[in-house]
């Protein structure tokens, strides 16, 4: 069983972000910290949690630094029982807001992770993505992680903006590969409705050339690919990969997704229709194609493969055409793709 926690408060908006997320709405956060208590007491029922069973909690947002550990210390100590023991257990912060004693604050409260929303070290590429932070604030955070005791740390790097080109690109990486990190997460940039970048023509570049240099860069850094987005520096991070296997998750808070067996769970992306009832939430029925459809997605874009047992008849025939053109493998019972920039559509090929 997994958890996650969404941090809905923002310092400030990125031009790309289409989270939910709130830049002033501050005032709300003790309500909030009241709330997801509430909600969770809801979720131990629903999900039939036993002590010791959530071997993963990620916390993310938002903005998780913006919100203080002492406003979180009421939710660890509810959830504490239900953790596994050496349970990973991650938040994501950015650089800005990461102060020392908010990084101090988060590995008293028992976090062995955290992930920092770095997206570049170049200051004018964080400028135009609209980032609160410059270069030597993500240096001076990651460095503060390090000193409180973090051995477990990851940044993002977004990449296909329209100022990205090979220099820059190889800049990012290498400055990345000479940092105390042991995992990292690159994006493409993406474009989606209501957000500041959806109105700007010409921000990105949707460039396949550039995205397979920015991981050969990768690679040729001394980072591991097991998935489409997510390298590893001899840490994989445990909660991604159990949600790419379908794993059940507990999604607590302002528009947090929960997923249990057939079901999902949506609880409302409106702050204030959240705090005033944490209960309410839409549910939606999954059929078994939905359900293999997701598992085929999910399982491609990583090294995990797809499970082939109880796969249909039709569905193994297209994947034993796959093997004979040499787009997958199968091994140890899985399949596996060959090249992740085409899981989508081999998934989709799969599942038509």
């Amino acid at each position: 069983m997994l958890l996650y926690l969404h941090i809905p408060f923002c310092d400030s908006k990125c031009f790309y972000c289409s989270f939910c997320s709130y830049t002033d709405k501050n005032i709300l956060k003790q309500a909030y910290s009241e709330a997801i208590l509430k909600q969770f007491e809801q979720e131990i029922k629903r999900f039939d949690i036993g002590e010791k069973s959530i071997s993963s909690f990620f916390v993310g947002g938002g903005t998780p630094s913006t919100f203080s550990p002492l406003l979180l210390s009421p939710f660890i100590k509810k959830i504490t029982p239900y953790l596994a023991q050496n349970a990973e257990i991650t938040t994501e912060a950015n650089p800005n807001s990461a102060t020392f004693d908010w990084l101090f604050g988060m590995k008293e409260l028992g976090f062995n992770r955290v992930s920092f929303g770095v997206q570049s070290f170049d200051d004018k590429k964080l400028k135009f993505l609209g980032r609160a932070h410059n270069a030597k604030q993500a240096f001076e955070a990651i460095e503060n992680a390090r000193k409180v005791g973090f051995e477990n740390i990851s940044i993002d790097l977004i990449y296909n903006t329209k100022l990205d080109n090979k220099k820059l690109l190889l800049k990012d990486i290498t400055t990345a590969a000479a940092l105390p990190i042991n995992h990292l997460s690159a994006y493409s940039l993406t474009i989606e409705k209501n957000t500041k970048f959806y109105k700007k023509p010409n921000v990105q570049k949707e460039s396949l050339y550039l995205a397979k240099y920015a991981i050969k860069a990768l690679l040729e850094n001394g980072f591991c690919q097991y998935e489409i987005s997510n390298f590893s520096r001899g840490y994989e991070c445990f909660h991604n990969k159990r949600y790419w296997q379908q794993d059940d998750y507990i999604g607590i808070g302002c528009g947090a997704v929960g997923f249990y067996k057939n079901r999902r769970f949506y609880p409302s992306c409106d702050l204030e229709k959240y705090i005033k009832d944490p209960l309410l939430k839409e549910i939606e029925n999954l059929s078994e194609k939905d359900l293999l459809l997701e598992k085929t997605f999910l399982s491609l874009r990583s090294n995990i493969g797809l499970e082939l047992m109880n796969i249909p008849l039709h569905v193994m025939e297209k994947i034993d055409i796959l093997s004979r053109e040499k787009k997958g493998f199968i091994e140890n019972g899985r399949f596996f793709n060959s090249n992740f920039f085409l899981a989508d559509e081999i998934a989709l090929f799969l599942n038509s």
